[in-house]
């Protein structure tokens, strides 16, 4: 088994792969469902190639891609981080809101510990702040489930900075997962400064901009109505075409460096904090093999600095979100 380089998320002992490996994509968001043999023969694979920390959440299926990651992982089980997340309703198979009650988190973290055959959640997720449940009130419920051995560490999603601040004055998180790439760069302002003060890991999801850095999406590609990608704004056919600018910039780069997009845009997002690991998708091997050579290539302080300059010029078309989904997200 390859061994990748460790990260440290946090100051609670957790440590991790560079690179991790989110496992959504699998089977939910996208409108596809990867058969379960070839899905379990990849995050396996992941596992060869040195991957130790993958993503999952009660809400993905909701709860197939749990089961499946229980089932790829159970022979490494010693090896692996798994973190999954609560914070939804889920009636009928589908996600009806959020909710963060107590008795709720209890309910979804029993589920997850059946589904991922494990006694213990490495790390757990607040997947989505809950208006109407007090942050504390959240944390003190993971804290006991801490202590009674059900779960190792805690984390928040796509948090803001004064809850980020809450939860951690009650129980220390480990991580933050939150969205962050070249492509979207806002928690530079006041997230990253918070967590570095807190002394808290940061895990981006999406670190190839749900595809786009990759260079294998332009103006021509249609997602089906059932990817979310096809609800996004900015991967509208209008704003794609004005966005490949960024593309074509990741390639001038990627060129010189002898490395591809994707391999330049996750090896920049490493290079800016040693407690950062991201997390890209993918749902073939060979994109899987990609994703982890990107831990193997280098920047200088100066080419750090010519891709922010560069990356400074251009300004993204579109939002991140739909307008439906932006309303989860806390401020």
């Amino acid at each position: 088994m390859y061994r990748m380089k460790t990260r440290k998320l946090g100051t609670q002992g957790l440590e991790v792969s560079a690179l991790g490996l989110g496992c959504m994509g699998i089977n939910f968001g996208y409108g596809t469902v990867t058969d379960k043999n070839e899905a379990i023969k990849l995050i396996r694979k992941a596992v060869e190639l040195g991957v130790t920390l993958f993503d999952t959440a009660e809400v993905y299926g909701p709860f197939a891609n749990e089961e499946v990651v229980g089932e790829a992982v159970a022979p490494f089980r010693d090896d692996v981080v798994i973190a999954t997340k609560f914070g939804f309703d889920i009636q009928d198979g589908k996600s009806v809101g959020l909710n963060s009650r107590p008795t709720h988190i209890r309910e979804a973290v029993e589920g997850s510990l059946k589904r991922l055959r494990v006694e213990i959640i490495d790390l757990l997720y607040q997947h989505r702040v809950d208006p109407n449940v007090p942050i504390e009130e959240v944390a003190g419920t993971v804290q006991e489930l801490i202590r009674e051995g059900k779960v190792k560490y805690f984390g928040l999603s796509e948090a803001g900075v004064q809850n980020i601040r809450r939860a951690h004055a009650v129980q220390p998180l480990s991580a933050l997962q939150s969205e962050y790439s070249l492509w979207w760069r806002e928690p530079e302002e006041a997230i990253i400064p918070t967590l570095e003060e807190l002394g808290i890991g940061f895990v981006p999801f999406s670190p190839l901009g749900k595809g786009f850095l990759t260079g294998k999406i332009d103006e021509n590609t249609r997602f089906e109505p059932a990817d979310f990608r096809s609800t996004v704004p900015r991967l509208s056919p209008e704003n794609i075409r004005t966005n490949l600018i960024f593309v074509d910039f990741l390639k001038r780069i990627a060129q010189r460096k002898n490395a591809t997009p994707a391999q330049i845009a996750l090896a920049w997002i490493s290079a800016q904090k040693p407690w950062i690991v991201p997390i890209p998708g993918t749902t073939k091997i060979e994109r899987l093999e990609e994703n982890v050579a990107s831990t193997t290539v280098a920047f200088t302080e100066e080419e750090l600095k010519e891709i922010d300059a560069e990356a400074a010029k251009i300004i993204p078309q579109g939002d991140r979100y739909s307008e439906g989904s932006a309303k989860l997200i806390d401020r």
